[in-house]
């Protein structure tokens, strides 16, 4: 569905962004490619790697409107990826956070009306589940904001839906790569806020694949949540270095316990698929949608009410084997 068409990607030159743009170009035959961001260096060091006649590069922020809407003329499919995503750093600077989080979100659904896209995709975190954080609490209001979009478009074409999903493996600032980083030089002991912590884990290729086929099956309006493999922290420092100590620090301002992607007090709207859940809009469309069968003909059932799909109840986890090849490969 990608061949011959217009993509554009905020945030585009992140990790997600990257990745995204790589498994398009293998698979498809997309007409353009346009990474939408802020950092003239990413985009310089993005354009060494990817210089596909395809590629386009613009300079912009998504607090700009104007600048979005001159980037999204002609665009058939919108990638959300950019946000303000560092825990402490949003609690520190909160308007900062709001200001891309929540104003920036808005600005791409305006101009993604006005240039008349055809469908737009938001990507939100396991944060944004019952927000504990000034982060969660600004994924929460931008997915949102997407899903009422579907309101404001009146009787053009263009549909708005999101894509949650928990911590990608390795990436920048996870537990991952900080617990490699102590290990490499030299510590005695990792710390471990709570021995019973648990975090859901996806890597960037299974996320990018969910995303594009999320193209494909979204109707507008739903949040998409994949079922993906939980793991605990204890058992994670276990398996990089069994033979150092750990130590209890504490949870962390703004950290759970357990993360959430489809809470509780959503259960009446959760769909099961095979792969994924579905969580159904609160609000009316003024189009009837059945959020129990998606565009590929895929049926979902109902989960039970007081359903809460988080990383302690999860049904898949990742033993030690399994974890060290995920890091391996990575």
């Amino acid at each position: 569905m990608f061949d011959n068409k217009n993509i554009l990607i905020t945030g585009g030159t992140g990790s997600f962004g990257k990745k995204y743009t790589k498994i398009l170009l293998e698979k498809y035959k997309p007409n353009k490619i346009i990474i939408y961001s802020r950092d003239e260096l990413k985009q310089y060091e993005m354009a060494q790697e990817y210089s596909d006649t395809s590629m386009r590069y613009f300079i912009g922020d998504v607090r700009d409107f104007d600048r979005l809407k001159k980037a999204m003329k002609g665009v058939d499919y919108v990638i959300h990826a950019a946000a303000l995503k560092h825990v402490p750093i949003a609690e520190y600077n909160p308007m900062e956070c709001i200001k891309t989080n929540i104003n920036g979100a808005q600005n791409v659904i305006d101009a993604a009306i006005e240039c008349k896209v055809s469908k737009v995709i938001a990507l939100s975190t396991d944060k944004a589940a019952n927000p504990v954080n000034l982060y969660g609490a600004t994924k929460l209001a931008s997915d949102k904001l997407f899903v009422a979009a579907n309101n404001l478009v009146g009787e053009q074409d263009t549909i708005f839906s999101v894509v949650r999903y928990g911590n990608v493996i390795c990436s920048r600032g996870s537990v991952i790569p900080f617990f490699q980083k102590l290990i490499s030089e030299g510590a005695k002991e990792l710390p471990i806020t709570d021995d019973k912590m648990t975090r859901f884990l996806i890597t960037l290729e299974d996320g990018v694949n969910f995303v594009l086929k999320n193209f494909e099956r979204m109707s507008g309006g739903e949040i998409f949540v994949p079922k993906i493999p939980s793991i605990k922290i204890v058992d994670l420092a276990k398996s990089l270095a069994p033979n150092l100590p750990h130590k209890i620090v504490g949870i962390r301002p703004g950290e759970k316990l357990h993360e959430i992607m489809c809470p509780a007090d959503d259960s009446h709207l959760t769909y099961e698929f095979d792969d994924h859940y579905v969580i159904a809009p609160t609000i009316k469309f003024t189009r009837p949608v059945n959020y129990g069968k998606n565009n590929l003909n895929e049926v979902g059932i109902h989960v039970a009410q007081g359903f809460e799909y988080n990383s302690g109840n999860n049904s898949k986890w990742l033993n030690k084997e399994e974890l060290l090849s995920f890091v391996k490969n990575i």
